[in-house]
This record gives C-alpha cells, sequence and structure tokens, in this order.
C-alpha cells in the first residue's frame, strides 16, 4: 500500500454541515448583548456575585463597616453603612453600563450621559448618607459627614466606572471567543467538506475507460459495471449529505468497490473478508475506510502484486478496529504523495485525539490499521452547536 492514499472520497464534513453552519451564522455573528437580552441590573448583579468580584468587595465592604461602627456613636451606624454600600453596588455600575454599552461610541451624548451619571451619583451618595438618617431620625456617623460624603461621592463615580468596565470587557471577551469557535468549526466545516467531496479522479478514469473497452467485448459486463458504479457513486452522494452512517452502510460501500474491481480484472485479487454477522450497530464518518480500500486495490493489484487482499474488522465497547492487508510491500512515504495526510486529517478533524492510523510494511506486504471511537466517544465537531 503505497503513501499517496488514493482518497476516492476524503474529509468528514458535508453539505447538510455547511447549510446547518451557514444558517447559524446569526448565532455567532453580531448579538445583542447579554446584559440586554437579561436586563442591565441583573446581569450586574449576577456579575458582582461572582467570587473574582465578590472577594475583593467584601473586602472592602467589612472593614468600612467595621470603622463605622467603631467611629460613630449611632446605633444605626451600621445599616447605614451596608445600605450606602449596597446602594453604591447596585446603581453605580449598572447605571454607567446603562448609559454607557461597550458597543455604542462614547462621544455620541456623551456630556449629557455624563451629567446624568453623576447627578444620580451624587443623588445617592447624599440621598442615602443625609436623606434617610434625617428621615430616620439618626445621628451623624463617620460616613455621613460632609467631607465623607464627598470622597464616597467620588468613590460612587469612579468605582461604578471600574465594575461596569470589567463587567462589560469580560462579556465582550466571551462573546468574542465563542465568536472566535464558531468560525473555527466553520473552518473545520469547510475543510471537511473539500476533503470528503474529494472524488479521485484516476480511479474514475480508469474505472470509465475499463467500461468503454468492455462495450467492445462484453456487453453484459459492461452493463454490470455501469450499474454497479452508479450504485457507489449514488451512495457517496448520500454520505456527502450526512454527518454519520451505520458501519454496516460503510462496509457495503467497501464490497461495492472490491467488486467494481473485481469486475476489470478478477484474476488480480481475491478478498479476505472477516467481517462480523451481523454488523455491530456502530455509527462511523461516511466513506472513512474507502480511500484506505482504494490505496490497497491501486498499491497492491492494480500494481501487478496478484494475492490475497484483508479487509477485517473487529469492535469493543468502545471503539472499532479496522485492519486491511495487501499484497506488495510497503516502502514508505513518497515525495508529494498527499493521500496520508488527507486521512491522518480526516481522522483529526472528525475524532480529535481519539481516532488511531497507522501503516506499516509486514514482510511483503502493508498492513493499514485503524481505531475509530464508537458512537459514545464520537466528538464529530461538526455537530456541535455554533450558539
Amino acid at each position: 500500500m503505497g503513501d499517496t492514499l488514493s482518497a476516492t472520497v476524503s474529509g468528514e464534513s458535508d453539505l447538510g454541515v455547511m447549510s446547518a453552519a451557514a444558517n447559524n451564522r446569526s448565532s455567532w455573528g453580531p448579538k445583542a448583548p447579554s446584559s440586554t437580552r437579561e436586563g442591565v441590573v441583573r446581569s450586574t448583579v449576577r456579575a458582582l456575585l461572582v467570587p473574582r468580584r465578590a472577594i475583593p468587595i467584601a473586602l472592602v465592604v467589612v472593614p468600612l463597616t467595621i470603622i463605622q461602627d467603631a467611629y460613630s456613636r449611632e446605633a444605626l451606624a451600621v445599616p447605614i453603612a451596608l445600605l450606602m454600600c449596597g446602594s453604591f453596588l447596585l446603581v453605580g455600575p449598572s447605571l454607567w453600563r446603562a448609559l454607557f454599552p461597550l458597543d455604542r461610541p462614547i462621544a455620541a451624548g456623551a456630556l449629557s450621559r455624563v451629567i446624568v451619571y453623576a447627578g444620580v451619583g451624587a443623588a445617592v451618595v447624599f440621598g442615602v448618607g443625609r436623606g434617610l438618617p434625617g428621615l430616620a431620625g439618626a445621628g451623624p456617623t463617620f460616613m455621613t459627614t460632609g467631607p465623607s460624603l464627598v470622597v464616597c461621592m467620588a468613590l460612587f463615580w469612579v468605582g461604578g466606572w471600574g465594575l461596569a468596565r470589567d463587567i462589560d470587557l469580560e462579556l465582550h471577551l466571551r462573546r468574542a471567543r465563542a465568536r472566535a469557535e464558531a468560525l473555527a468549526r466553520e473552518a473545520d466545516h469547510a475543510q471537511l467538506f473539500a476533503l470528503k467531496s474529494h472524488l479521485d479522479p484516476h480511479f474514475l478514469f480508469n474505472t470509465l475507460n475499463a467500461i468503454a473497452e468492455w462495450c467492445r467485448a462484453d456487453g453484459a459486463v459492461a452493463e454490470r459495471a455501469i450499474l454497479q458504479l452508479s450504485s457507489m457513486l449514488r451512495t457517496m452522494m448520500t454520505g456527502i449529505s450526512t454527518t454519520t452512517w451505520p458501519l454496516e452502510r460503510e462496509i457495503e460501500l467497501v464490497d461495492a468497490l472490491f467488486a467494481l474491481h473485481a469486475i476489470r480484472d478478477p484474476s488480480l485479487f481475491t478478498v479476505d473478508r472477516r467481517v462480523p454477522e451481523p454488523v455491530p450497530d456502530v455509527e462511523v464518518p461516511p466513506m472513512v475506510l474507502l480511500p484506505l480500500v482504494e490505496n490497497a486495490m491501486k498499491h497492491g493489484p492494480l500494481a501487478r502484486n496478484k494475492g490475497v487482499v484483508v479487509f477485517a474488522i473487529t469492535t469493543s465497547d468502545d471503539a472499532v478496529f479496522v485492519e486491511l492487508s495487501n499484497p506488495g510491500a510497503y516502502s514508505g512515504p513518497r515525495e508529494g504523495g498527499s493521500g496520508l495526510p488527507i486521512v491522518e486529517k480526516r481522522l483529526a478533524l472528525a475524532y480529535g485525539r481519539s481516532a488511531r492510523f497507522s501503516i506499516e510494511r509486514d514482510g511483503d506486504r502493508t498492513r493499514a490499521s485503524m481505531t475509530l471511537p464508537r458512537a459514545a466517544g464520537y466528538a464529530y465537531r461538526a455537530g456541535a452547536s455554533l450558539g
């Protein structure tokens, strides 16, 4: 089996996947921010409860409340401190995010929005720090003195801006990463489709030339070959439009390829077929075995290496094991050969690192082995959501 694996059909994407990817572009394209969909206040509170923000906030609020209690004689000093901190955390970041969304140019109406932000901040600080305590009949506290309120107002403005920017940038980064992952998946889909749609022209041309000769010498053989080729191509088209299909259908396609080659010259080879009956109910990528079979024929019997071609399949609880052996010693990869890289890339795109493929010399024969994860562990990325 030579290096230039004549991948009759190579790759692992499909027309259905490409169509689905096109239809799903809206799931990774420009979206309304998540804060808009669930509400700015709610999304802000959710973000503030994340440990990486909640812990630093607690490290500021707790000492500040302790200081307020230590330097104030008012019984309501601690509730006032907690109310001031809570109103800041609830209003400050939410207000900034509502007035200055990250996807909106700051220059558009910036002055009026800054005035609104500053005014609301001052109203919250002085309202909670002076107004509510006055209504409750509370006396002055450490945090409600004039200088302290000015400092609190400055902290409201700066702290609200800082927390809002941090939350918005995190959400923006999350969306950017999701979009990048979706784009990467779509690139994989396109690459898989290109690989899978690759039909080896030599195989097709040689078969058509043989059929043309049979038309003159034996019309019945030519008719049988045309029907066999038509059925095989129809099955291939079905495989292009799906992401997986049963192992049994894959084996049927392999048998059809062997039969088509046997029509061309039945004296060149025999097939030692070792397939369990019934065929295990396993899903595999369409036409994943076809390149290996075509390669075995091209560099075995069709290279005048007559003999037995062994096609064996075994399964375990978590994998499918395929072995293909053909007459003719493997001489290693040839310069410019693209078959092996295509098969390896196809497996990588379909299974990640879960699949295994090897090809080696076995005396005067070539043996190729492939291990495919079963359906439970089949990590076909094209089936992942693009949302």
